[in-house]
């Protein structure tokens, strides 16, 4: 009974510290909490937790199966590693395993409610996302909101899952309810930007990349915003900047630059309204010489879209040069390999 007193004093210690911003010390509680029990499920979650934060996901996962080892029913534990399988690891197949194991339920797992059933919907909607199954991802999402009711990062969730399918008018208006349920939300505040930026609203998208800004610096920078003059002399400098070698091989290839994928193009090449770049046609390997290729071959660059991967004016001419590099490559029928080989990645 001392001991396990001595065990709950420790992890009340350790969470106090930990959210004082004082790791170190909230480890050193948590260690404790162990000498006094070693199966503690909750603190070796919670040194997981910790470790996962300083970006030590190796020893976060490590801990998560320990806590799992010393109580098969404790749901935080599963659903930390989850996440972590899924943001960190990129092990979506394995996620998508634990999350259906979780829901179909058993005697050896732990009860579901409402609330941890509609985090795993979400998890597994996250982990379908990242195997490029939107529509299964918009479902998973939906029944998570189904299952729990109006939750803001679930809201968000879908916003994002339809903008990326390009039903934008659907996903301004996940997004602004996301954004009223949770007004400091900058995944919900920025995605609700492109969304704006698609339908033409550039005021209102400037106002809405500004607060996503505010709220998270490091994750959503500002668009660098250059003219377009200066912007094609970069083009054209990258094409100069390309080896020899390979700048013959493109001579007839046109470089075009737009602002985002047009709604047609999103449909007819199945790609992300977030492309940075787009190679159309026929590469050399596959052509057939003797048919008329070049007039369908074309190579086009994103403007608004490069804009916003950069926090610099030199991070967004370096990116220009990388993306066309890319695009030459897919024209030339490399692998991805051979482009980092011959320094087109």
């Amino acid at each position: 009974m001392k001991n396990n007193d001595r065990y709950w004093d420790c992890l009340d210690q350790a969470m106090e510290a930990s959210h004082g911003g004082r790791t170190d010390e909230a480890l050193a509680w948590l260690d404790e909490a162990l000498r006094a029990h070693p199966d503690g499920a909750e603190a070796h979650n919670g040194r997981g937790e910790i470790l996962w934060d300083d970006g030590k996901v190796e020893e976060a996962l490590h801990e998560f199966e320990r806590s799992l080892q010393a109580d098969p029913k404790f749901i935080a534990a599963y659903l930390n590693r989850a996440e972590l399988l899924i943001e960190d690891l990129g092990e979506h197949e394995q996620a998508v395993g634990l999350c259906d194991e979780l829901l179909a339920g058993s005697r050896a797992l732990p009860r579901l409610d409402r609330g941890t059933e509609g985090e795993l919907y979400y998890l597994k909607a996250k982990a379908v996302f990242y195997m490029d199954d939107l529509e299964g991802a918009l479902f998973l999402t939906r029944r998570a909101l189904k299952t729990t009711g109006e939750v803001g990062v679930y809201r968000a969730f879908d916003g994002q899952i339809l903008f990326e399918l390009g039903r934008f008018e659907e996903a301004r208006r996940s997004l602004e309810l996301a954004v009223v349920l949770d007004p400091e939300a900058g995944h919900a505040l920025y995605h609700l930007a492109l969304v704006l930026e698609r339908l033409g609203e550039d005021d209102a998208a400037a106002n809405a990349f500004a607060k996503a800004n505010a709220l998270e610096p490091d994750h959503y920078p500002l668009p660098v915003v250059i003219d377009d003059a200066t912007f094609e002399r970069a083009v054209a400098e990258a094409l100069d900047n390309l080896p020899r070698s390979i700048r013959e091989y493109v001579s007839d290839v046109p470089v075009l630059v737009e602002e985002y994928p047009s709604a047609e193009m999103l449909s007819s090449e199945n790609v992300s309204p977030q492309i940075l770049g787009l190679y159309i046609g026929v590469p050399r390997t596959e052509a057939d010489q003797s048919a008329q290729q070049t007039d369908l071959t074309r190579v086009i660059l994103f403007k608004r879209n490069l804009e916003k991967v950069c926090a610099t004016r030199d991070e967004l001419i370096e990116q220009i040069q990388i993306t066309l590099r890319h695009e030459v490559g897919h024209h030339l029928g490399l692998s991805e390999e051979d482009m980092e080989r011959l320094g087109l990645a």
